[in-house]
């Protein structure tokens, strides 16, 4: 989807509609809390420079940015570096000058690809900055909601100009009601359009109504309003309960609601320190926002952060020229946007437009809408950024996580956003350093074919702090081992860790007898990759190896398999190595399925096995050669006949038998009937097991059942009685086979694939078909 859609242009302008509505109001309230004390008021800020910033926010940043969502203007969490700078700088003129450079220097901010910052700032830490905002929205609107408008709608900081902070505005407004001075109309208002937006969020009918809630909700803020007015006075809603945007005569007068920056300090120490202020914060914040808001996109799209920040400069030279306050990307304005369903950027131009119209041309009709209905937008969102859902997800994700959500959502909730989000990423990055120094590193013991070697894991970030930790690991190394350092995972690895990684290597290691392999090393480190230990079958330890410690080593690797551990292999050392020859351990009978490649299942080496596929496992006589090469010639030690759970070979035959069908008419497959016979010699005797199971299942004191019987159906009972009846096949009709087994150079046993659960069974350890049979038969006798 592009940035523009003609296809969305209907949802586009309903949402900038909406966020032209609460946009306005903090506009006009940040402008307010951005007064710097101890000034003229000739020297402060105008109410009417929020406005402008809005609109420039809006059309010019809205054009130039790649974001789909954001929505930019005059910001909350810069208020009270506005004041704070103003106050140096001692006129708002001069500021306005500052405001110019700081958005040249974001234009070289956004050229020089420094956006880059914004892939460094945790998810924790973005996440507490939604939630937070929530938060701050439901209990700053509470207020303006009943009609408590002391406060500014734009003021989100903790603590007020007025001495109070949010917590004594809350009580202030229980105080209130509790009085019998609540300002009835406006809570009346403020109190029905925040259910109304609940309710169209959660009962059908409501949903289907045609009309787009948030601008229902401030057509009857307006209409009942006039109502009220005609009424007792203790129901009317007077001046300081609506929206207050400054009125012109004529468009003659337009002229007015611009400054223009003051150029007289251009050089001066505390201009430039205004600016570099200014364009730093400004960053800082939009990066964060512009993480934020593409987290609640529902479409997941990711903004260009280097040209955001572009945009962003853009707009605040534009801003500083024509008199209006810092912009920057807005959450609160951009969360509006989302869950009023924009699409596509059109969306923040347009309400940039709608800002800018009407307060030129229709500010008597904005001056009557109550400000209650609007908190009521702005509480909606709130409940929907600070969503129960995402304290529980994330608490489901760890302490790691949890708590510097947390932390961030506390600071921003008790300070304001900036000292907020500063100290959540402080808290982040030392809670991620204190988890680097406690376990920078993790140790594993891998059992290759050829023994045992200690792999040593590397944190993400491996800094000078580590040192000790993995000085220590490598001095634990026992003499002559084998060690491998995994950097595989790794992004950083301080200087001073290389430098102790190659004098392990150069003299340590050599001294101690240890040999060290390395891999996830790039070029640069210490020489790059190299694999020394040896982790494919050779002949040597083939021939030292028994049928039964292959077959530990089957067992060992199916495990790794399942529960997603495999042993770390170099592939292209291994298809160098074996080029020349190869030394089996054992030979895999296999069904051509897909889903049971032998190599992969049994996280074996290249060449540790021969795999023979054939459909359905069937032994028949060009099999039986494969296994005798594969035993008297390739010198492997164990032969696994290997059935698997829902079979497609046998399913298939299992029907054609019921259907008494000939596979060649019913499948167009000519020599499928060779395979389908064999499979359906198992079926008598898979009916005798499921008779047995059955019988052993009704006695109260049999035996628990196995994974497979659990979950097998009629047609995996008939697989693995092929496995049997096919050991037998192979027992009975190559003595090759037979006398390697007498001679106890190689053992043959089967085994069943759970294609559902990764698990491979092995049964028949030593025992033929037979036997088995008998001690089933002997229990059941029993029973």
């Amino acid at each position: 989807m592009t940035n523009y859609s003609v296809t969305h242009l209907g949802r586009d302008l309903a949402s900038s509609l909406v966020v032209f509505l609460v946009a306005l109001p903090l506009c006009l309230g940040i402008a307010l809390a951005s007064q710097a004390p101890g000034l003229d008021a000739q020297f402060n800020v105008p109410l009417v420079a929020g406005v402008v910033a809005g609109v420039v926010g809006g059309i010019v940043v809205g054009a130039i940015s790649g974001s789909h969502t954001s929505v930019s203007g005059p910001a909350a969490g810069l208020t009270a570096v506005v004041a704070m700078q103003i106050a140096t700088l001692g006129s708002y003129q001069v500021f306005l000058a500052a405001v110019v450079l700081g958005g040249l220097l974001q234009i070289g901010l956004g050229m020089l690809r420094a956006g880059f910052i914004s892939a460094f700032f945790p998810t924790s830490v973005i996440k507490g900055l939604l939630a937070a905002i929530g938060v701050i929205l439901i209990l700053k609107q509470i207020p303006h909601l009943l009609g408590r408008d002391s406060d500014p709608q734009g003021d989100m900081s903790f603590s007020q100009p007025d001495q109070q902070n949010t917590f004594t505005e809350l009580f202030a407004v229980v105080s209130d009601i509790l009085q019998g001075q609540l300002v009835v109309g406006a809570a009346i208002i403020g109190v029905v359009s925040l259910l109304f937006l609940f309710l169209t969020d959660r009962v059908g009918f409501f949903k289907r109504m045609p009309v787009i809630a948030p601008v229902a909700v401030v057509v009857f803020g307006a209409l009942v309003k006039r109502v009220f007015d005609g009424m007792d006075p203790g129901m009317r809603i007077y001046t300081e309960h609506l929206v207050n945007v400054p009125v012109t005569e004529s468009l003659g007068q337009v002229s007015s609601f611009f400054t223009t920056p003051d150029w007289s300090r251009l050089f001066s120490t505390e201009l430039l320190i205004a600016a570099v202020t200014v364009a730093v914060v400004a960053s800082l914040e939009t990066l964060l926002n512009l993480e934020a808001v593409d987290k609640v996109d529902p479409k997941q799209r990711k903004s260009p952060a280097n040209r955001e920040l572009f945009a962003q400069g853009c707009g605040n030279v534009a801003s500083g020229m024509l008199g209006g306050l810092p912009v920057t990307s807005v959450i609160i304005r951009s969360s509006v946007n989302v869950s009023s369903g924009a699409a596509t950027k059109v969306s923040a131009i347009s309400h940039g437009v709608l800002l800018a119209g009407f307060v030129l041309f229709a500010p008597n009709l904005l001056n009557s809408i109550p400000l209650s209905c609007l908190a009521a937008i702005l509480l909606h969102t709130g409940f929907k950024l600070a969503n129960p859902n995402l304290f529980r997800s994330m608490w489901r994700e760890g302490w790691n996580q949890f708590l510097p959500f947390v932390v961030t959502v506390v600071a921003i909730v008790l300070t304001d956003l900036l000292i907020g989000i500063v100290i959540g990423l402080v808290f982040a990055i030392g809670f991620i350093l204190r988890s680097n120094v406690r376990r920078p590193l993790h140790l594993v013991r891998e059992k290759h074919v050829s023994g045992e070697v200690l792999r040593i894991e590397l944190a993400n970030q491996v800094s000078f702090l580590n040192r000790g930790a993995l000085l220590r690991a490598l001095e634990a190394v026992p003499r002559g081992s084998r060690v491998l350092l995994d950097a595989r995972s790794t992004d950083y690895i301080d200087s001073d860790v290389l430098d102790l990684v190659a004098d392990f290597h150069r003299e340590t290691a050599p001294a101690r007898g240890i040999s060290v392999s390395r891999i996830g090393f790039k070029d640069r480190y210490v020489g790059g990759d190299v694999i020394d230990f040896v982790d494919f079958s050779t002949r040597e330890l083939q021939e030292n190896m028994l049928p039964e410690h292959v077959l530990q080593v089957l067992k060992d690797g199916n495990e790794r398999f399942r529960t997603g551990h495999g042993l770390t292999r170099n592939y292209a050392r291994a298809v160098h190595e074996t080029a020349d020859g190869q030394f089996p351990l054992a030979c895999v009978v296999s069904c051509i399925d897909s889903r049971n490649p032998t190599e992969i299942i049994f996280d074996v080496g290249l060449g540790d096995v021969f795999t023979v596929r054939i459909a359905g496992n069937v032994v028949k006589e060009k099999v039986m050669a494969s296994i005798e090469y594969a035993c008297a010639v390739a010198g492997a030690k164990l032969v696994v006949v290997l059935g698997h759970t829902r079979c497609g070979a046998v399913t298939a035959a299992v029907k054609l038998a019921e259907d008494h069908a000939d596979p060649a008419e019913a499948t167009g497959c000519e020599h499928l009937g060779a395979i389908v016979e064999e499979l359906q010699k198992s079926i008598e005797p898979a009916r005798e097991l499921q008779r047995a199971r059955d019988m052993i299942r009704r006695t109260s004191w049999a035996r628990e059942p196995d994974e497979f019987e659990e979950q097998e159906d009629f047609p995996d009972l008939v697989a693995r009685a092929n496995v049997d009846r096919m050991i037998e096949v192979l027992l009975s009709q190559s003595r090759t086979v037979a006398r390697l087994v007498e001679e106890r150079s190689i053992a043959v046993v089967g085994g069943m694939y759970d294609v559902r659960t990764g698990r491979v069974q092995f049964f028949q350890e030593g025992q033929d078909a037979a036997e088995r049979a008998s001690r089933d038969k002997e229990t059941v006798e029993e029973a």
